[in-house]
């Protein structure tokens, strides 16, 4: 059996999100080989990327609740930590 991560009790939210993206994405690419405008396209393209922004964030929260909370409780010095921290700077670049 997997380890169950922190993410497990959003999991069925998390994959229905994901099915709405992908659902998003395939409509995207719809558009482009219909010749469709291209506001239009970047119209969804914006709406697709806060969906996955949304998607992060849930996948992060839990990871904060779960694992992060965690490592502080038992070791300080646990790399989760460090993991957090190289995370939101990648996001904070974006």
């Amino acid at each position: 059996m997997a380890t169950p991560y922190s993410y497990e009790r959003d999991k069925e939210a998390l994959v229905s999100r994901m099915k709405k993206i992908e659902g998003q994405a395939r409509g995207i690419q719809r558009m482009v080989e219909e010749n469709r405008y291209c506001l239009d396209i970047v119209q969804q393209l914006t709406a697709l990327s806060g969906a996955i922004d949304e998607v992060s964030l849930m996948v992060l929260k839990d990871h904060i609740a779960g694992c992060v909370a965690q490592a502080v409780r038992e070791n300080p010095d646990d790399p989760h930590i460090k993991e957090l921290i190289d995370v939101i700077r990648k996001v904070m670049k974006r």
